[in-house]
């Protein structure tokens, strides 16, 4: 599969950093400078990057892990989703969970993009759901960790 992107930073274009990644890297273009998250702000930070994602395919940003356990950022709408007919800048909304401000520059390695399968289901109104052993239990109705 290819994925066709328009780059318009100056940062190079996402890539598996290993031979088994599942993601790639996206990184914060800011040609005005750097900003600042500070504790519970969240903001929108962009990549430069346009893409042409594939029919019956979708884009997943996710968090950096690194970044979750260093410094508390993470992606607040994990994961975000990038549809196959979006064509618009692709950007990040991050949140800063820490008690520390945390700054990010521009070509600073942000989230994780993961390329998946998907598919548009039919949506049918009916009267009954089939019945399960499990039911309508959820949240933790089995009591086990």
């Amino acid at each position: 599969m290819q994925l066709r992107i328009v780059n318009q930073s100056n940062n190079p274009l996402p890539a598996y950093e290993t031979a088994n990644s599942a993601g790639m890297d996206l990184r914060a273009y800011l040609p005005e400078g750097p900003i600042t998250l500070e504790p519970m702000q969240r903001g929108l930070v962009p990549t430069g990057l346009y893409m042409e994602i594939p029919e019956g395919y979708e884009g997943q940003v996710r968090p950096r892990s690194g970044m979750a356990l260093k410094s508390g950022i993470t992606v607040l709408n994990s994961p975000g989703t990038i549809d196959a007919d979006y064509r618009g800048q692709v950007c990040v909304i991050l949140i800063n969970l820490s008690d520390k401000p945390f700054v990010i520059n521009s070509g600073d390695r942000i989230a994780q993009l993961i390329i998946a399968r998907c598919e548009q289901a039919e949506t049918l109104q009916v009267e009954t759901l089939s019945t399960t052993e499990r039911g309508a239990g959820g949240f933790g109705h089995t009591g086990k960790s």
